[in-house]
């Protein structure tokens, strides 16, 4: 665990898409032509988990979120050694050696943890901790028997569905001291299943206004799939309630206005929304496992119609961004953001306008990722994304 940040802290959040029983599945039309309500249901054959927070939650109360929260020391505690042995002689505990040049990784994943004395690989803890927070959460433990083999794990990852009495036991002793975690794995004699979680991305939180006192996080995104939905529960901490919702029904309740989903969230809907079948969305995140992502810190841009949060690649991006907020570097323009657009060039930005956001993007995705698939045309002017 970094204990010498100072401007945010690390954090692992978990993108859980399941099976789901829709009947027939209607085959993928790239289209920006609003589907009915019938055809949206039966579109995708998962959903996806998403957690309301509590109201009195000290970070984006009441938005609906994928499962995660902050690192825990015990999440890098070398207890976790001994219960992955058999694998500790493998790069990354078996996770495997991304492919991403270190010039362009993530600092939180080149972070050499040897130095803050754990011999727990970042690639590993970030996993531990996406795992610990989606089952403190909403109930959801995804551990493998501690004698299975990584293929298995990767290929047939489901929740953990015994002994459902002494798993509820723990997730309160769990949500009490996260460092009960180890302690229910070697009475389980189960590891965190690590090797289902495949990298999917990495924001870091921006800064919204000079006189900003936001908390800011460093934060890994994973995505793991299961075959069928899990049974989910809300702590009545900090989760107030829970829903499984396709992509589409996700990104239509936002639309309209129904729940607040933060851009990270929408960002990452929107590009589960070029994959309608679990099948199809596990093989995209297997195959692109080892590719890596950038850190991305979005960097906002008051227009006269709104917010733009510019992100890496856009011709607004600023060539050296205050990563830090030290600077407190602020960007205002008296222009609309359909004039900015006009104007052509690289665009990968979202547009918040009237509570909504609205995607502007003509960027080609790095490390063999997908853009968002829009599917809303309310915006006439708005450039379509090049899939």
């Amino acid at each position: 665990m970094n204990n010498t940040l100072r401007h945010w802290k690390e954090a692992a959040t978990l993108i859980l898409a399941a099976g789901s029983q829709h009947g027939n599945i209607i085959p993928k039309v790239m289209t920006q032509v609003a589907r009915n309500d019938n055809q949206k249901k039966n579109n995708f054959d998962y959903e996806v988990l998403l957690l309301k927070r509590s109201q009195k939650s000290g970070f984006m109360p009441n938005a609906f979120v994928f499962p995660g929260g902050l690192v825990e020391a015990s999440d890098f505690s070398n207890e976790w050694v001994k219960l992955f042995e058999r694998h500790i002689q493998k790069p990354n505990f078996g996770l495997g050696v991304v492919n991403q040049p270190s010039s362009t990784r993530s600092p939180m994943f080149l972070t050499d943890r040897t130095k803050f004395g754990s011999l727990i690989p970042g690639e590993v803890a970030f996993r531990i901790c996406a795992i610990r927070e989606t089952f403190e959460e909403s109930g959801v433990l995804l551990v493998v028997p501690e004698d299975s083999t990584i293929e298995d794990n990767q290929n047939c990852a489901d929740a953990y569905r015994q002994n459902l009495d002494a798993v509820a036991r723990w997730r309160e002793e769990v949500q009490d001291n996260p460092k009960q975690f180890i302690e229910m794995c070697k009475e389980l004699r189960c590891v965190p299943n690590i090797w289902a979680l495949h990298e999917w991305g990495n924001w870091l939180t921006p800064l919204f206004s000079k006189s900003s006192k936001a908390r800011r996080y460093d934060t890994a995104f994973f995505i793991c799939c299961l075959p069928s939905k899990p049974i989910a529960t809300d702590d009545q901490k900090e989760v107030s309630g829970f829903k499984w919702w396709t992509p589409e029904e996700a990104i239509d309740e936002y639309r309209y206005q129904q729940t607040w989903i933060p851009p990270p969230q929408f960002y990452n809907l929107s590009r589960l929304c070029n994959f309608t079948t679990i099948k199809e969305l596990q093989r995209f995140s297997l195959q692109r496992a080892l590719e890596g992502c950038e850190r991305w810190l979005p960097v906002m841009v008051h227009v006269e119609d709104g917010m733009l949060h510019t992100l890496p690649g856009d011709e607004l991006y600023p060539d050296d961004p205050d990563v830090t907020g030290e600077l407190q570097k602020m960007y205002s323009t008296d222009r609309t953001c359909e004039d900015i657009a006009r104007e052509g060039g690289r665009l990968h930005r979202m547009l918040l306008q009237n509570g909504v956001s609205y995607f502007y993007i003509n960027t080609e995705p790095k490390y063999k990722h997908v853009n968002p698939l829009i599917t809303d045309i309310s915006q006439s002017t708005e450039p379509k994304s090049k899939m």
